[in-house]
Order: structure tokens, then C-alpha cells, then sequence
């Protein structure tokens, strides 16, 4: 069964060919090899004078169950000169989101305790917005929680002062009110991991121009200020960037770590700076559940624990 498998994707991949084309906001762009660009290397004075803040966020589900969820997000930036850090900033807020029913409808609105970065009044959303909800049934309530850790840091990265700063992920709207978060200066940029693109002929754009690409660093603009980037010649891999263009030697400078080759340290460093651990989940988790007056919440939490228990017995 599976040299079948394995069979029959090879002549699908062994399909694709050089001579193909994009996918992207609804239009077909042909791919070119005139579209890359090398990335030049910078000179030690420019290179210790710019800032370049990486920014990424954390969030972990304290207690949830069908009807509400505590969630605790925990956004930050790591401030780079050269390849040293020379600052640091961490913002952190518990989000309490619960369901309400107006106008026919189940909304979900939000509080935030601690550090308000954004408005409650942005993630008041429908259960059945298509920008969470899933398939046909409604959003689970945990989704806002998503929503609020985006705004979050697209929000720090508005505060942040720096050259250039960079975000995980890509610089379009994917949730509602996003955009208003999106109208910020144009040093925000953005680096994403993967991309869910794809070509006229069903192949990965990353791998064909992984192939079509030169040996050395390079960009591939793809429309505007978007971009597919190689960061590291030793690297195999290809990320989709989005921004000004000017700040891309100083990622190629960045993305020299072996630990991940090929992409920018400071969006590494700052994973770790922001994220949430099972141990301190678990910790905030005990601190709420432990406390006395909050012994009537856990029988809300048993109606939505079923999988759980099943998983516990094996």
C-alpha cells in the first residue's frame, strides 16, 4: 500500500515543470526567472547603526468551557543592532471572552485585565463570522483568543521604536477589524514560515523556486511589497516576505543560525522570550482553579472536558 502511495506522488511532483505560474489574490502571475533579485551584503557601519525589532506573541488556554474561555496572551520584541540584542519588551493580559445572545444572533465579547493594548470593542464578533468559525458549525469561543494575541502584536509593533520591525506570519487582514491594526507606518514587515500558495499546476511555489532560483541569497517579487526570500545560501529554505525591501540584508545578516538556518535569529530568540509553557499553563491554571470561590466554575468546565478524560484513560 504505501510503495503505491509513494508511487503514484512521485509522477504527480514529476509532473511539474519550470514553465508554470502563480496563484495569488485571485490572479495568475507567471513565474520568471527575471522576477529574482540577489541580496547584497552590507557594509559594518550601516549594519550597526540600523535597529531591527523582531516581535512574535504567546497564549495559553487557562480554563475554557462552551460558553466561555480565560485565556492568558503574552506578546514581545527583542530589539537587534548588528546581531546583538540591545533591548527588550514584554506585555502580557488575561482575555476573558463570553457569549451573548442580541439581534438573533450569539456574539462573543471580550474583557481584557492587565495590559490593554487593544480595544474590547474590536473583538466583539459573531459565532458565525467567517473569520473563525469553522466549516458550518459555530466558532468555539477559545477562537477570540487568536484574534486578540494578532492585534496584540500588531499593536506592539505600531509602540516599538525602531528602524525596521518584523512579525511572524504575513501583513493581511485574516480576522475582522484586523485592518484596522494594518494601517500602521511602513517599517512593519513581516516573515512567514510557510505559505499556503500554490501554482497554476498544483506545485509549491517555495519548491519550484527553491529550483529555479540562484545558488546565492535572493528575493522573488511576487506583487509590490511581497516578496518570496532565500536568507541563507547553505539554507534549503524559502519563506514569503512581505515590506520594505530595505530591511532584507539586515535579515540575510540575522539568518546565519544553525539552529535553523536560513532564518532570521531574532524571530527564533523572541519565540522563546513570549512563549507560554505547559508548566506556566498549568501553574495559572491551578492558581485560578485552587482558589475557593471559584469552585462552582469547575462544573462548567466538566462540560467541556469529555475528550480529555477519554484521552487520560490510554
Amino acid at each position: 500500500m504505501i510503495d503505491e502511495i509513494s508511487l503514484h506522488l512521485r509522477r504527480v511532483l514529476n509532473n511539474f515543470n519550470s514553465e508554470d505560474s502563480l496563484i495569488y489574490n485571485n490572479r495568475i502571475i507567471t513565474i520568471s526567472k527575471n522576477n529574482f533579485s540577489p541580496l547584497p551584503s552590507i557594509y559594518s557601519p550601516e549594519w550597526n547603526n540600523k535597529s531591527v525589532a523582531f516581535i512574535d506573541g504567546g497564549q495559553a488556554e487557562i480554563i475554557s468551557a462552551g460558553n466561555f474561555c480565560l485565556s492568558f496572551i503574552r506578546v514581545g520584541a527583542l530589539i537587534f543592532q548588528g546581531n546583538k540584542k540591545i533591548k527588550d519588551h514584554k506585555q502580557e493580559f488575561y482575555l476573558l471572552t463570553t457569549g451573548k445572545y442580541y439581534n438573533q444572533d450569539l456574539f462573543y465579547e471580550s474583557k481584557i485585565f492587565g495590559d490593554k493594548m487593544i480595544e474590547e470593542a474590536d473583538l466583539l464578533i459573531s459565532s458565525t463570522d467567517s473569520s473563525i468559525k469553522s466549516g458550518l458549525e459555530r466558532a468555539p469561543v477559545s477562537k477570540v483568543a487568536n484574534m486578540a494575541r494578532r492585534f496584540a502584536e500588531l499593536s506592539l509593533a505600531e509602540e516599538i521604536d525602531a528602524d525596521f520591525v518584523v512579525l511572524d506570519g504575513i501583513l493581511e487582514p485574516t480576522f475582522k477589524n484586523e485592518e484596522k491594526y494594518l494601517l500602521g507606518s511602513d517599517k512593519i514587515c513581516s516573515i512567514a514560515k510557510s505559505s499556503s500558495l500554490f501554482t497554476v499546476s498544483g506545485n509549491s511555489p517555495v519548491v519550484l523556486l527553491n529550483k529555479l532560483g540562484p545558488q546565492d541569497c535572493w528575493s522573488y517579487l511576487i506583487d509590490n511589497d511581497s516578496h518570496f526570500v532565500k536568507l541563507n545560501e547553505r539554507g534549503k529554505h524559502v519563506f514569503r516576505f512581505m515590506g520594505d525591501k530595505a530591511v532584507l540584508p539586515f535579515l540575510k545578516e540575522n539568518s546565519q543560525d544553525a539552529l535553523f538556518l536560513g532564518y532570521p535569529y531574532g524571530l527564533i530568540a523572541v519565540d522563546r522570550f513570549v512563549r507560554v509553557s505547559n508548566e506556566e499553563k498549568n501553574s495559572l491554571r491551578i492558581k485560578f482553579l485552587l482558589r475557593e470561590e471559584n469552585k462552582e466554575i469547575t462544573e462548567y468546565l466538566n462540560t467541556s472536558n469529555a475528550h480529555d478524560l477519554l484521552d487520560n484513560l490510554g
